[in-house]
């Protein structure tokens, strides 16, 4: 089954714990994850990596260096995920419950790429457990639908992530996204 059928249907089944009927695109996947560093290991964390559609560009960019950790909550999607990319480390848990997991074990990542919805970033200990886990000059990189910019949870969010963190760049509407989409891109988490 394609990518966007598998994702669509546990849309349909768990719209909240599926943040977009849709994965996420290649284009707005390129913007985010222009910090993954070209060269050396990186480490990578997915956040949200559902069936694998996201998991197949961070793929071809780490292009067999590093390390590919990718997170998803929906068991049917973790189970896709896990047949089509077996050198991807899957976790099937709540973001927050594995970042802390992998704190606990002293892991670092060069970048934590997530789709998951921008109102997690609401919730501090969610920002928290990805600036724990940042390597120095790590990022933490967020997709989000351009439409929800205007409602005030999603601007909650982005308030939240300039408190965390002492740098915050958005990126412009990337067109090419359905929906279209943004990219934030956060470093040096403050203390």
């Amino acid at each position: 089954m394609s990518d966007v059928l598998t994702f669509t249907r546990e849309f349909v089944r768990s719209p909240w714990t599926t943040a977009s009927p849709l994965p996420t695109s290649a284009a707005a996947c390129d913007v985010a994850l222009d910090p993954l560093p070209a060269e050396g290991d990186p480490v990578v964390l997915e956040l949200g990596a559902g069936a694998g559609a996201t998991s197949a560009i961070v793929q071809r960019r780490l292009g067999g260096r590093g390390r590919h950790i990718a997170v998803e909550l929906n068991p049917r999607l973790a189970s896709v995920l896990s047949r089509r990319h077996p050198d991807v480390e899957v976790v099937c848990d709540e973001a927050v419950d594995a970042m802390a997991d992998l704190a606990a074990r002293g892991t670092t990542v060069d970048l934590v790429f997530s789709t998951l919805p921008i109102s997690l970033a609401e919730d501090r200990s969610f920002l928290v457990a990805a600036g724990r886990l940042l390597a120095p000059g790590g990022a933490l990189s967020q997709v989000q639908h351009s439409w929800t910019r205007v409602l005030p949870w999603a601007k909650a969010a982005e308030r939240a992530l300039a408190e965390a963190f002492e740098e915050v760049v958005v990126s412009r509407t990337i067109w090419r996204n359905a929906p279209p989409a943004t990219v934030t891109i956060a470093r040096r988490p403050r203390g």
